[in-house]
């Protein structure tokens, strides 16, 4: 069974930054493209950034040079930093699996397993 358990959200403050893990069970995360996504209290959800089977990158503009998307292959892991946190970055945030592991992208409906959540709370 294909299992994505998302982790490291918390309530921080504005310009603090975070590391959230997405960590893959029965799937094998290199193998794959993986993507972040995140949805705040009666939005809908977008895309954050994602990481090809190639290492290439893609990124939401609106957190372009302050998240950075990463792998950990021998932990199965895909990371997301946040840094220069923001109120507006105040969401639930999600890992998911491309429907797709070649065409990877930011489009949430293109994108099929999902993970949990991990919350993330920033004050002012």
């Amino acid at each position: 069974q294909v299992q994505l358990v998302e982790s490291g959200g918390g309530s921080v403050q504005v310009g603090d930054s975070l590391r959230l893990s997405c960590v893959g069970s029965g799937v094998s995360l290199s193998s794959t493209c993986v993507g972040w996504f995140r949805q705040g209290p009666g939005k809908e959800r977008e895309g954050v950034a994602a990481i090809s089977t190639g290492q290439s990158t893609y990124y939401a503009d609106f957190v372009r040079g302050r998240f950075t998307i990463s792998r950990d292959n021998a932990r199965n892991t895909v990371y997301l930093q946040l840094n220069s946190l923001k109120v507006e970055d105040s969401a639930m945030y999600y890992c998911a699996l491309a429907k797709n592991p070649r065409a990877c992208n930011i489009y949430p409906e293109r994108f099929g397993t999902w993970g949990q959540g991990t919350q993330v709370t920033i004050s002012s």
